[in-house]
């Protein structure tokens, strides 16, 4: 399945519905975000997922019970289609007065209903309310965010990134300062960015800089990230190279994009997460 045509209804107020319709989902092309990096699918320099977590999952088992879940669906960054955040809360609200025999077919519903607006295979994962899915907790790395810098750059721009080529290092590097716009509605997006890598030093200031250049950028949660993972590896010439984000909720549902150049997940795992999520 492509990306459709922008719908008049994002963006603006729309009645939810409470029957199940996976109609609702909105599928948008990658391709159309990662033209402005540039990158293309077919030569992506990154492997990775995105991580979405849904804190109103609810629907009715075969007695007209409800039951409410925390979900965690699983997108491969390879798939052709990220799915528009409002679309997937509409679509999952859809499912509130629904009856399904089990929890299993919820499962299978929408892993089925998902993987076809990616057009890739997606994942779902259930939780009970009472499951400690996540780890609340800091990075085990450095936080930029107290250098006293002065900006005046709010597009992000990869000139901003300086590294020293004569110094070779491994480290961690974060920020909670990372803002960026919603394409369809127009609000601020609030996020932490997180870089492991092993390459040429980066000028921490630099990187402070680079972040904040985020803040008036309008871009989905995916593409930022996937921008500033090629901004970084050309400027650090990294060996090795993970960029990922945790954004706050919104809607009920918070995304966490990871891309690495190996396929491997950060040092902090799926689980971790910050306190202010």
């Amino acid at each position: 399945m492509g990306g459709k045509e922008v719908d008049s209804s994002l963006g603006k107020e729309v009645e939810y519905e409470f029957e199940y319709n996976p109609e609702l989902l909105f599928p948008i092309s990658r391709q159309e975000g990662r033209s402005r990096i540039p990158v293309e699918a077919s030569n992506l320099p990154f492997d990775g997922v995105d991580i979405w977590t849904g804190y109103e999952i609810s629907w009715l088992n075969s007695k007209g019970k409800p039951v409410v879940r925390v979900a965690e669906f699983t997108i491969p960054a390879a798939s052709p289609n990220l799915v528009e955040s409002k679309s997937f809360k509409l679509y999952l609200n859809s499912f509130n007065q629904t009856v399904f025999d089990s929890e299993a077919a919820v499962i299978e519903t929408m892993e089925k209903d998902l993987s076809e607006a990616a057009g890739a295979s997606v994942r779902v994962d259930l939780y009970t309310p009472d499951h400690q899915v996540f780890e609340c907790s800091k990075v085990d790395g450095e936080c930029v965010d107290e250098l006293d810098i002065e900006v005046d750059v709010y597009q992000p721009d990869a000139e901003l990134l300086k590294a020293d080529s004569d110094k070779q290092v491994s480290e961690v590097l974060y920020s909670h300062l990372l803002r960026s716009n919603c394409p369809v509605t127009g609000q601020p997006d609030w996020g932490t960015l997180v870089v492991e890598y092993s390459g040429n030093q980066l000028d921490k200031e630099s990187f402070l800089k680079y972040v904040v250049s985020f803040r008036q950028h309008t871009g989905f949660h995916e593409q930022c990230v996937e921008q500033a993972f090629v901004d970084l590896k050309k400027a650090t010439g990294a060996k090795e190279l993970i960029v990922y984000a945790r954004y706050l909720r919104r809607g009920g549902l918070d995304i966490n994009p990871y891309r690495s150049m190996n396929g491997s997940l950060p040092k902090t795992q799926l689980r971790h997460r910050f306190h202010r999520q």
